[in-house]
């Protein structure tokens, strides 16, 4: 018995010795940067940002906060669509700070995720996932061969420093047409950013560009989403089909009466018809057990809802209220920390909204 033990012993490690001596197969992909592929899920122009998977323009980093400014360097809500007939996708991507947290995913956090559209339907193919600030993943090998659409999900909690899709050398790859639909712009916070998606497709605001087919625009600010006036000046520039104002978690019921009617006239101002949609603070799970927590959501719940009547009775028009009451379900599983959504919560929450938008006429198709 000690001498078969020995033997295969030295077979494994005859074995692993071949192995590592094996040259890796060398990667013989074509890879193509931003020329190649349309960059979805922001507002701003290339020109006027310090990178182009920024979230505010460079200008803005002396008008907002320095927790803001420092947030919309994450690539939250931005994807790249494009088209090839490649059997293989690979990418290359670059982050900026290389961020981890206790509660969220790296591959949410820094990773990267690929849709296919099949029969019109986004579907997921795979995930990149991180190993530090330079990654490079092999997202799908084995396709037949034909042209399709794919979408590229950037990370949600990391700033994105580069990305080259890379493709067969013989394959193609092209931009498609934008979406002819004006974008969903939302502003919100944490939840909003895509806080704890196990990978950025996950986020609402992606998942309901894949149910909708249309561009979603994320303003989603971890800690800091809080109606601020210079992201209201920003917004209303962006020629929306509506904006979602989803700020209540970051607020207190003051900042929700001082801010609420400030910001629907600066939007108001440069959109005097487009849907300006408000929605309640989510019902967190950890509202069972802490009652004081229970009644601050339930007061700046309050505080949205007076100042919405008084815009509305003002004379302002295409104003909808959206209670969030069940809006994640009403088992408790919704969320990672009682407050912050995981998958499940996510794809419930968005669901919900997408429910309420056609309660309210706002989905066109």
């Amino acid at each position: 018995m000690k001498r078969y033990t020995y033997v295969l012993i030295l077979c494994c490690f005859y074995t692993f010795s071949l192995a590592q001596q094996t040259p890796a197969k060398k990667d013989d992909s074509k890879y193509y940067g931003k020329e190649s592929f349309l960059i979805e899920g922001t507002g701003v122009a290339e020109a006027d940002k310090e990178s182009p998977y920024d979230r505010l323009p460079a200008s803005y980093q002396n008008k907002v906060r320095k927790p803001v400014w420092n947030l919309s360097k994450n690539s939250a809500g931005i994807s790249l669509r494009f088209n090839t007939n490649s059997s293989s996708i690979k990418v290359k991507w670059g982050v900026l700070n290389d961020i981890k947290m206790n509660h969220m995913p790296e591959t949410g956090i820094k990773g990267v995720d690929l849709y296919c559209k099949l029969n019109g339907v986004w579907t997921y193919v795979n995930t990149g996932r991180p190993t530090g600030k330079e990654n490079v993943a092999t997202l799908t090998s084995s396709l037949i061969p034909g042209e399709r659409e794919f979408k590229l999900y950037l990370p949600l909690y990391d700033g994105t420093t580069h990305v080259e899709i890379g493709i067969d050398s013989s394959s193609t790859i092209s931009k498609p047409a934008p979406e002819k639909q004006l974008p969903i712009v939302f502003y919100g916070t944490s939840i909003l950013q895509g806080g704890c998606a196990s990978r950025p497709g996950m986020a609402f605001t992606n998942i309901i560009s894949r149910k909708l087919n249309v561009d979603c625009i994320n303003f989603g600010f971890s800690g800091n989403g809080m109606m601020d006036p210079p992201i209201a000046e920003l917004i209303s520039g962006i020629k929306a089909s509506y904006y979602v104002i989803d700020c209540l978690p970051n607020m207190n019921p003051k900042q929700v009466t001082d801010s609420v009617m400030p910001l629907a006239k600066a939007i108001r101002a440069k959109n005097p018809n487009t849907p300006i949609v408000f929605v309640e603070n989510i019902e967190y799970a950890r509202i069972l057990f802490e009652p004081p927590l229970k009644k601050s959501m339930e007061d700046k719940n309050r505080a949205l809802k007076t100042e919405f009547d008084k815009l509305v009775k003002g004379g302002m028009k295409n104003l909808i209220y959206i209670s969030a009451k069940g809006s994640i379900g009403t088992d408790n599983e919704g969320t990672v920390d009682g407050t912050h959504m995981t998958d499940l919560g996510f794809m419930r929450y968005a669901e919900y909204l997408v429910g309420k938008f056609k309660e309210n006429k706002l989905v066109v198709r």
